[in-house]
């Protein structure tokens, strides 16, 4: 007896440092393995700061968010009213004057009436000759039009519609019915108004993460919040050349693994899952298993990795889980005891059970 016990131990030392499974040994609070990280424009390697996860950790976060989600360009009324520009089409009437308006009047097909503002933003009428309306309201153009051709008539009345909508565009993609290029008119385009007209989104639709490229900036859009909650702010109005992007939240989805009742990947449902909630979608912890104190949540980021820990031997420390939010694409893991480490490696060195090995070695009376 005294040589199988002498054998085990010899073989656990010699084992140690093949121990099964995954495993977290993070030496002052720093990750073990160096991970690319992207900084001035460049990757590199270093170490990632393991970030205990606290009630000031979860306010920090949760400001920034508030300050993220609200970081949206600022409200230009202006957009609000619409402004000629380029190819659009203009119908200008002036009443007493047939022979200043489109010859054969309602007769003529909608694509062909009208009088077409050029690249330079000039439009060319009889008397007056060229004149800017590029950036100008339907009134605006009114008022100038007017002015011009009362130099050449008395009591001028004129009336003037936009026929065709041409010069201020926005474009809709990703998770719509009907993505496309929507044309700006005398209706302000808002978000909501544009997802509308491209038929509503799709059931893969992520409505937390709607993005807005505008100028060369990414701003993010929480479009579900103007639904369910009506946050209005969220309710931008589009202006030309902007790009509204609904992403796909099949790809949205948490991973938690180590000692839980169930290893699997999540869905971020709706843009919102913490970190109890998945755990208790996992089924919890293996409390045979695992370490309470070691709760890990992995985050990729944008080549800007992040780690964080939960000590959860304190059973009031899940308040805390529960107000940590997850984001798509997080690694949740939890670590394994002592015991159940060695216990794996007894079962990787010595295939049979302890029960045949201690009869085994009774019968050849050890």
């Amino acid at each position: 007896m005294f040589r199988l016990t002498l054998l085990m131990l010899t073989l656990l030392s010699s084992a140690c440092s093949l121990t099964p499974g995954m495993d977290m040994n993070a030496e002052n609070n720093v990750s073990e393995l160096e991970l690319p990280v992207m900084k001035g424009g460049k990757m590199i390697k270093e170490k990632t700061r393991i970030v205990p996860i606290t009630a000031d950790l979860i306010i920090e976060r949760e400001n920034a968010r508030q300050q993220a989600v609200n970081n949206l360009p600022p409200v230009d009324i202006s957009q609000a009213t619409y402004r000629i520009g380029p190819h659009d089409r203009l119908q200008i009437t002036v009443w007493e004057h047939p022979e200043l308006n489109d010859p054969g009047g309602e007769k003529i097909m909608p694509e062909l009436a009208g009088k077409v503002v050029g690249d330079d933003g000039m439009l060319y009428y009889p008397y007056v000759g060229n004149i800017h309306v590029a950036g100008k309201t339907v009134s605006e153009v009114r008022t100038l039009l007017t002015s011009e051709l009362s130099k050449y008539f008395k009591k001028v009345k004129l009336d003037i519609r936009v026929l065709s909508f041409q010069s201020h565009r926005a474009a809709i993609v990703g998770e719509v019915k009907t993505p496309g290029i929507q044309a700006m008119t005398e209706s302000p385009l808002t978000v909501a108004e544009a997802i509308s007209r491209a038929g509503g989104v799709t059931e893969d639709a992520d409505m937390s993460n709607v993005a807005l490229a505008r100028d060369g900036k990414l701003y993010k859009i929480d479009v579900l919040s103007l639904y369910e909650k009506g946050g209005s702010t969220q309710n931008l109005l589009l202006k030309d050349g902007d790009v509204l992007n609904i992403p796909d939240r099949k790809d949205n989805k948490v991973l938690v693994m180590g000692e839980v009742g169930r290893q699997q990947a999540l869905q971020v449902n709706k843009g919102k899952l913490s970190l109890s909630q998945a755990l208790a979608e996992a089924y919890g912890l293996d409390f045979n298993s695992s370490r309470p104190g070691e709760i890990f949540v992995f985050r990729p980021g944008d080549m800007n990795p992040e780690i964080f820990q939960l000590n959860a031997e304190s059973a009031d420390a899940m308040i805390l889980a529960d107000q940590f939010a997850l984001q798509a694409h997080d690694t949740v893991f939890v670590g394994a005891a002592g015991v159940t480490q060695w216990s794996r490696v007894l079962n990787q060195i010595l295939p049979s059970s302890f029960t045949s090995i201690m009869s085994r070695a009774a019968f050849m009376g050890m």
